[in-house]
């Protein structure tokens, strides 16, 4: 049921701008679709891993809850995320937990989306000033002579 949403919301924001949801965009909806994670947003400060598998397991087999903690403080950052045995029960949980209260805060729950891993700043010159700014700069230190 979430995965056809999903897809709804896509195609509503296609036509809304009058052009194509990108493929690449369709196909990462699809990949977190088939996903067994699931990303909880707004845990009160107070839940740990047992109290967040505790929430979740009414839905299915859960394989792992985890409370993302600061590292410096020790605290928690307020959301985490739950493995459940499989996709079906992924699904279930997503829908019938997203925007309920879960002590005392309303939480968000959506499919968990893989890291990308950070580029680097020599991927596509994205790091680098401009040639201009490059050009600028020996000019003024009299390379140019």
């Amino acid at each position: 049921m979430a995965f056809f949403n999903k897809l709804g919301s896509l195609a509503r924001q296609s036509i809304s701008q009058k052009g194509q949801v990108p493929m690449v965009s369709m196909l990462n909806t699809i990949r977190c679709m088939s996903s067994s994670k699931l990303f909880i947003g707004g845990l009160p400060w107070s839940t740990d891993d047992q109290t967040l598998k505790d929430a979740f397991s009414g839905f299915g087999e859960v394989t792992e809850a985890r409370v993302i903690m600061d590292r410096e403080t020790g605290r928690s950052r307020g959301f985490g995320f739950v493995h459940y045995d499989s996709v079906e029960n992924a699904s279930e949980a997503l829908s019938a937990m997203d925007g309920q209260n879960l002590g005392g805060r309303t939480v968000r729950v959506s499919f968990a989306e893989e890291r990308r891993p950070p580029q680097s700043y020599n991927d596509n010159r994205q790091g680098s000033p401009p040639q201009s700014y490059n050009d600028n700069r020996q000019g003024s230190r009299g390379f140019d002579n």
